[in-house]
């Protein structure tokens, strides 16, 4: 996989001289907002997918691109987002992040009233311009803040907060977009060309409201942001002369962080391919024969899982080798799924939204386990991992594929796959190699 280069730039050391005497509280309860947010817009997506291919009449594979829109956005982007910080620093560059987030936001009004699928795909890919600024920045900023042994138990908190925001988002998407009963494919596809024009900007509209009221929350907070002092990171020139001590060393040397990259490809690829679909998944008369509305209230508990699960990491990180807990977990997300492929009803049901509470310490953990012992080159490891997120575009919509070819119950053998690799990296492949660390500068 090709993965877009971050520029030395953006690098931050894992050993930024953070004082230890300093509160900095205030800086992660600010910075946490952030991982909030961008958790509650992009669970906002599952409940995009069944109303979108309600709407434009899609196959599993066609409204796939949802994600592959959203998600290739962070591949895209991830270069430009460290030229950003060059530029401007970490502050400004989540400023700006979230304004461009808002611009995206603001997109979905005329992509409603047209109705566009494509413009819906367009205002999705500016969203998630803004938000790889955020993740480029948030994620090393918060690894950084306070003492190197427990920047995976910080990692952890923060996504805890991410994760309320994803389990709110679906009860919010439920309330205001798929609040009307809506007509099934067979019914759509009877209508007259012009009432189906009519049905389609009625159902579209529902969106419109929603998202401006994110566009406004946005920009509030990118006004907060703007205002508060934010500890200083060392950046740019900083980090530059540190690296230049190193010269001639290959990022691409650490295997720990090349496997890493993988790991979070695979995580993001099953966590968001199993939420894209657990909409319609539920709404199977053999799986839970509900509507779509119901459903979607349903995916707050996969979501919602996961946050328990972050809190219940943050504490079990400070006592158990974080390789050996991911481990564990991985085994028990591939055992969840493989058991809601082999059966049906409420066990089928039940199985699969219990995934969440095993995925909930995977991302940071594969973060921090891959960034380990990087010393100066800290930031190019963040960059590559970040851009591997591009995993949330590929995999659901290779899981779309299986789907519409061998339904949507046995799609789901994907995520046990990514999972298994899962496993290998938090027992085999995240172990650090004593002769690749990268000792700090002056050191």
């Amino acid at each position: 996989m090709a993965v877009t280069p971050v520029t030395k730039s953006t690098a931050i050391s894992s050993t930024a001289p953070t004082d230890p005497g300093i509160n900095y509280t205030g800086a992660m309860a600010m910075v946490t907002t952030l991982f909030f947010m961008w958790g509650f817009i992009t669970c906002l997506n599952d409940i995009l997918i069944p109303h979108l291919k309600n709407i434009f009449d899609l196959s599993y594979f066609q409204v796939m691109a949802v994600q592959f829109a959203f998600f290739s956005g962070y591949f895209i982007c991830s270069w430009p987002a460290g030229k950003l910080i060059e530029w401007f620093g970490y502050k400004s560059t989540m400023v700006i992040g979230l304004c461009t987030m808002a611009a995206g936001a603001l997109l979905f009004v005329p992509a409603a009233n047209m109705p566009s699928f494509p413009l819906f795909l367009t205002a999705l890919l500016i969203v998630a311009a803004g938000m790889t600024a955020l993740q480029v920045s948030a994620n090393p900023y918060v690894s950084v803040l306070g003492r190197p042994q427990t920047a995976s138990s910080r990692l952890n908190l923060t996504q805890a907060f991410n994760s309320l925001g994803t389990t709110v988002a679906p009860k919010f998407g439920s309330l205001l977009i798929l609040s009307t009963v809506p007509l099934t494919i067979a019914q759509v596809r009877a209508l007259a060309p012009d009432a189906r024009q009519v049905y389609r900007l009625h159902e579209a509209a529902t969106v419109k409201t929603p998202y401006l009221v994110i566009a406004a929350a946005l920009l509030a907070l990118a006004v907060v942001i703007a205002l508060y002092k934010l500890p200083h990171i060392p950046s740019a020139g900083d980090a530059d002369h540190e690296a230049s001590a190193h010269t001639g060393r290959s990022i691409w040397s650490f295997s720990h962080l090349v496997l890493g990259v993988a790991g979070i490809f695979v995580y993001v690829g099953a966590e968001v391919s199993i939420g894209s679909f657990l909409v319609n998944y539920l709404s199977q008369p053999y799986i839970g024969g509900l509507t779509e509305k119901q459903a979607a209230d349903f995916v707050s508990y996969y979501w919602g899982a996961a946050m328990v699960g972050r809190f219940i990491g943050a504490i079990l990180m400070q006592k158990v080798k974080p390789g050996l807990l991911l481990g564990v977990v991985a085994v028990a997300a591939a055992c969840l799924v493989a058991i809601s492929m082999l059966t049906t009803g409420p066990v089928a049901m039940w199985s699969i939204l219990a995934v969440g509470l095993f995925n909930s310490i995977m991302f940071p953990t594969i973060f921090t386990l891959a960034i380990a012992g990087l010393g100066p080159l800290t930031g190019r490891g963040s960059g590559l991992l970040i851009a591997a997120i591009l995993g949330g575009a590929l995999i659901p919509l290779a899981q779309g594929w299986l789907a519409d070819t061998i339904g949507i119950h046995h799609a789901f053998i994907l995520p046990v796959l990514c999972y298994l690799y899962i496993l290998y990296y938090g027992l085999v492949g995240s172990k650090v190699k004593q002769s690749a660390v990268i000792a700090p500068a002056g050191a």
